[in-house]
Formats: C-alpha cells, structure tokens, sequence
C-alpha cells in the first residue's frame, strides 16, 4: 500500500512557468491514493487554469483570499491546517521572499502564514534569480524555520539561460513526498514536554535576571520529536526563534510561569528540560522603575530561590512523572563531574552536560557538544550541530520508550 494512501496534500501552485508540471504531479499523487486540494497564486493563473485543476483533483480550487463563498465554505485558516503536508511548487523566488518575510499579502501566502503543518518547496526560477544572495538568504531562514525543498535541477531555461534553477520533475517531487511520510514516526501516539530559552525574573518593569540561552538546542529537540510523530509541547522563554512546525508552543517569562505551564502539561511520556532556568529571582520586584540620583547608592536586591522545575518532574507526584526525565547541565569547569552529581540530585533518569565556557560557543551559537549521562554511565557525543543532537536525542528517547513498551 502506497504511504500517500488517504494523505491529504495541499498544493500552492505559484506564478512560473514550470506551473504546468503541477499537472502531471497532482495526477501520480492521486495514482498513488493522495487527496491533493489546489491554491492558485494571480500569477499562477497565467500558466495553469483553476478548470484544468478541479478537473485533475475533484476538489475546488481557491484563489481568491477574499471570497465570501470561500471563507464562508474553507476559511484560509482551515484551509492551511486541514492537510497533512503543505506543497509549494513552483516556488518562486517572489513567494520563498514573501514566505521568509512573513507576508500574508494573497490567498497563497496567508495561508502558508497561517499553517501549522509541514511545507515542502520546489523551486523553480531563473538561474541568476537562484544564484542571488537575497534568494540563498531567504531559503536559509525558511530552512531554519523547518521548510524542507526538492531541487531544483541544473538544465535548460524557458529564457534561453543554463544552470541550476529548473523545478524538479513531478516523479521526483513525488518521491520527496513519499519520503516525508514514509519517515520514522517511532513516537505516534507518544506525548513530550520540552523546555527552551532562558527565563527572566523582573527587578521592575524594565529590567530583568536572565543569561545568554538562545533557545536553539531546546527548540531543535522539541522539533526532533515531533518529527518523530509525538505530541509534543514546547514551554520556553523568550528567544527570537520562530515556533517549530507542528508543536504546540507555551510562551512563558519566569521560572514560576514556566514549572506551571509544565506542570499543566503533565501527563506526557518523555520530559526534556532544555531550558536554562534563572536559579533565584528577586523577593520584591518594583512596580516602578528604580529611579537614580547623583550619590544614591545601589539598591539592595534580595533574592530567593527559584521552583526546581526538573527536580519536581522527576518527583513521582500523584503518579505523573513522566517515564523519562531528561535534564541538561550547562557547566564551566569539571563537566562530566559535576552532571553526574547533578542527575542524581535531581532524580532524573539522563543528564546532557554541555561545556559553556565563554570561547566554545555554545550558548548563541550553532553547535554543540554533549555528553549523556544515564544510570549505565557516560556516553562521550561528538561535536555536531544542535540540530543533530537533537535527532541523535529524540532517537534514543524513542528506543527507550518502544523497549518499555
């Protein structure tokens, strides 16, 4: 049985000539069992018809951001999260520009804003346009928010120019879909708890207790399981990332927010906590702006102790601790020593130790380095980038709870 069987495919067909291959593909995705549901870009329009469409998908083709009829029928919010996986081809330099810049301008691009499911692109452009470092930017953001592409091929251009630009051919744009749901979904039907970013514990209304997490390693891990098919719940701080595709995002400021947040997300099978939590807060923080003059001295914070949001996963209360608790232990000197002090402190079942000295670039930056800490000892990771210790994590993690199974 084909794994497009009964998968619903939303396909945003842009202005370009490579248009007319949307036809062939939309025939070989219903070949192979695929519900394919076309939204047609103004400029789409001139090289593809919506009769042509609705003939090959027996599906209504929307066009038009404002129709009544429409909006009233398939709103463009359901529109975008009623499929299974988002289809851009051809995906012009115009619309990837409109998608990395967030514009929601026409039909096609709300949409797109406004989904929550995977997008998949086919390029299809100009080789010069490709070329451009505005379209490589572009690509890189979205790639970085989650966007995977087909393509394109080197090849003969409808302008007459040669290189890489050409959209992929619809039996390889059908393999990269194929590919998608044919992926390990180890944990379908699994649920996961994720931390990310720093906290901020407020001193009054303009300043604040936090430190330097980005974010990234907690967000990658979230994203890597749900990749994996789990329900996956990601409470972080504030960072400047975007929200992983298909997880559902709690936004917290405090630490006090954030073990709540957790805590109403309890049940779940795997608890991750990614995020580097401020260990005290101020007692009194000011409703005013602490104010200044000329020989004042300082003020005179007090603090207190934050909740120990992993400590209190770990603890078996009422029966809702998670089967697998997972901490991180971001450490200056003594790395692996200190982690393995900390697991048992805490009670959880791994610790990830991660060197954050200033020098290594972990905190803000890219990659990292990890070394598993677990009841059978320590297991030494490469240096890899933070996306791949996340798949390396959520690949354990989901070894761990199909033996318990």
């Amino acid at each position: 049985m084909s794994v497009l069987r009964d998968k619903r495919i939303l396909l945003v067909i842009a202005g370009g000539i490579a248009a007319y291959k949307c036809l062939i593909l939309i025939r070989r995705l219903r070949e192979r069992g695929a519900s394919v549901r076309c939204l047609l870009t103004a400029a789409g329009r001139e090289f593809v018809t919506p009769l042509s469409l609705e003939a090959l998908t027996e599906d209504k083709v929307y066009t038009e951001l404002f129709a009544l009829g429409d909006e009233s029928e398939m709103g463009h919010i359901r529109l975008s999260r009623d499929a299974d996986l988002v289809v851009v081809a051809p995906a012009t330099a115009n619309i990837l520009a409109r998608m990395a810049a967030g514009i929601a301008d026409d039909l096609a691009t709300t949409a797109l804003l406004a989904t929550d499911k995977p997008v998949l692109a086919a390029p299809a452009m100009n080789v010069r346009m490709w070329l451009h470092p505005a379209t490589q930017a572009n690509l890189a953001t979205l790639r970085r928010r989650g966007l995977t592409t087909v393509g394109p091929d080197d090849g003969d251009m409808a302008c007459g120019e040669y290189g890489p630009g050409r959209m992929a051919e619809p039996e390889a744009i059908v393999a990269a879909i194929e590919a998608h749901f044919a992926r390990d979904r180890r944990l379908e039907g699994r649920s996961a708890l994720v931390t990310s970013g720093p906290t901020r514990e407020p001193i009054d209304p303009v300043r604040y207790i936090s430190n330097r997490s980005s974010g990234r390693q907690g967000h990658a891990i979230a994203a890597a399981l749900a990749g994996l098919g789990a329900a996956t719940t990601l409470v972080t701080g504030p960072t400047e990332l975007a929200d992983p595709p298909g997880v559902a995002v709690v936004p917290v400021e405090t630490a006090a927010e954030m073990l709540a947040a957790c805590e109403a997300a309890l049940p779940v099978d795997v608890a991750v906590c990614a995020a580097a939590v401020s260990d005290w807060r101020v007692v009194q923080p000011s409703v005013q702006k602490i104010k200044k003059a000329k020989g004042d001295p300082p003020p005179e914070l007090r603090f207190a102790e934050n909740p120990d949001i992993l400590a209190t996963l770990a603890a078996d209360v009422a029966g809702r601790r998670p089967r697998l608790v997972v901490g991180f232990a971001a450490e200056t000197v003594r790395i692996v020593e200190n982690a393995i002090a900390k697991r048992a402190r805490k009670g959880c079942d791994w610790i990830l130790a991660n060197d954050v000295s200033p020098g290594t670039g972990t905190f803000g930056g890219e990659t990292n380095t990890v070394h598993l800490i677990s009841a059978d000892g320590v297991e030494d990771w490469p240096a890899m980038s933070k996306q791949a210790v996340a798949e390396r994590l959520a690949a354990r993690i989901a070894d761990v709870l199909a033996a318990a199974t």
